[in-house]
């Protein structure tokens, strides 16, 4: 853990954007490699017949379990792994999601998935420098968010038998506004989190990986509401 009582305030506020940036930059990456899976993917009929139809769709949902599984691993034994482990996982999970994410593709028009995605970018950043360069204490909103998320899950769940048009849309704004604040929340947590691991050690480098997988999950849920808003069906 870093002495702060021995840092001055400029020191401070480099190790914090330091180590932002390299949360940043991790979370670049994955992103990139899950639009580049998901676009080669969506391009490959043959590979794309696996996700199509009702009697095909099992592989579709065995990869949504691996991902959620890998989340769950990452996050529950990162103490146990080491930072290249870690980073690797990460690096899989989100090819993984290009995989999963390629069926946007077949939904909705490509001039709309790249709308909705600058319209995403810029919010994403918008909220994540609000939760880094505001004085207000987001703690507290943190419980409130994830029970939100656990509401919206069940909710959509209920809909998924219920094929409500109006819970449908309720769900779509419900899931952007707890994304954003969940972004900022994050962001916040991350900049603290700066000051207790030294980046450069073993510690700091899972840090950093966990806090881009926190950011990248953030982004991505935001563009998947935000595209049910803006995206423009086939």
């Amino acid at each position: 853990m870093i002495d702060q009582a021995q840092l001055t305030s400029e020191e401070i506020k480099s190790i914090q954007a330091t180590f932002i940036n390299k949360v940043y930059v991790w979370m670049g990456l994955a992103l990139t490699i899950t639009g580049i899976v998901a676009m080669r993917v969506a391009d490959s009929g043959v590979f794309m017949g696996m996700f199509i139809g009702t009697s095909s769709a099992m592989p579709f949902y065995i990869l949504l379990f691996i991902e959620l599984a890998l989340v769950w691993w990452m996050s529950s034994r990162i103490d146990s792994m080491s930072s290249g482990f870690a980073t690797a996982l990460f690096v899989l999970y989100s090819a993984l999601n290009g995989v999963t994410l390629s069926v946007l593709f077949y939904v909705y028009t490509s001039a709309s998935i790249a709308s909705t995605f600058f319209i995403t970018a810029g919010t994403f950043g918008a909220t994540s420098a609000f939760g880094y360069f505001t004085k207000k204490d987001l703690s507290s909103i943190g419980g409130f968010l994830y029970m939100a998320l656990i509401g919206l899950i069940i909710a959509s769940v209920v809909n998924w038998f219920l094929a409500s048009p109006m819970l449908y849309w309720i769900i779509s704004y419900a899931g952007v506004a707890i994304f954003i604040g969940l972004t900022a929340y994050d962001t916040q947590k991350i900049k603290k989190m700066s000051l207790q691991l030294d980046a450069n050690s073993e510690a700091g480098k899972k840090g950093a990986v966990m806090g881009a997988l926190a950011l990248y999950l953030d982004f991505i849920n935001m563009f998947i509401f935000l595209l049910r808003i803006f995206g423009s069906r086939r």
